[in-house]
C-alpha cells in the first residue's frame, strides 16, 4: 500500500489524527482506516481531544479527499498525508493548534513553522499554560497503570 495515491470520500472521524475513507470507484470502493502522517493529536480523553476531532471533522468529513499513503502502522492503518478541499489535513491540524508535529516521524519540516505560529498565537491547545504532548500523556497513563 505504500506510495499509493487514493481518491476517497471521508466517511468517519475517529479522533484528531485518524479517519475512515471510502476509496476507489463507487461500485468497488474499499474502506480504509487512515492515520494522518507526521502529526499526533490529543487523545479523546485528553484536554483538547474532542476539539481536535471536531476540527478534523469540519475539514474533511463527507468531503472528497486525496490520500497519499506513505506506509502502514502497527495497527494496519494507512499512514498518509490527506488533502480535503485542497487543504493538507496534517498541516491544518497543526496550524490551528489542535495537533502536534510528531517529532519521531516528521519528514515535512515546514510543519514546525506552523506549530511555532500556532504556539505564538496561543491557538487551540497552545492556549493551555502547560499542554501535554499526546505521546507523553499516553506514556504517563501506561506507567500509572503498572
Amino acid at each position: 500500500m505504500s506510495a499509493a495515491i487514493l481518491f476517497c470520500l471521508i466517511v468517519g472521524i475517529s479522533d484528531g489524527d485518524t479517519l475512515t475513507a471510502r476509496c476507489g470507484p463507487a461500485d468497488a470502493a474499499q474502506t480504509v482506516k487512515v492515520r494522518l502522517a507526521e502529526i499526533d493529536a490529543p487523545e479523546k480523553a485528553q484536554p483538547f481531544g474532542q476539539r481536535s476531532r471536531q476540527a478534523l471533522a469540519a475539514l474533511c468529513f463527507k468531503r472528497p479527499a486525496t490520500v497519499s499513503v506513505q506506509t502502514k502502522d502497527r495497527y494496519g492503518r494507512a499512514v498518509a498525508r490527506v488533502e480535503c478541499d485542497g487543504l493538507d489535513a496534517s498541516a491544518e491540524q497543526v496550524r490551528t493548534g489542535v495537533a502536534w508535529v510528531f517529532d519521531r516521524y516528521v519528514k515535512d519540516r515546514s510543519l514546525y513553522a506552523l506549530q511555532d505560529e500556532a504556539r505564538a498565537a496561543g491557538r487551540g491547545l497552545w492556549a493551555d499554560a502547560a499542554p501535554v504532548a499526546p505521546w507523553e500523556w499516553r506514556s504517563a497513563r501506561r506507567n500509572y497503570r503498572l
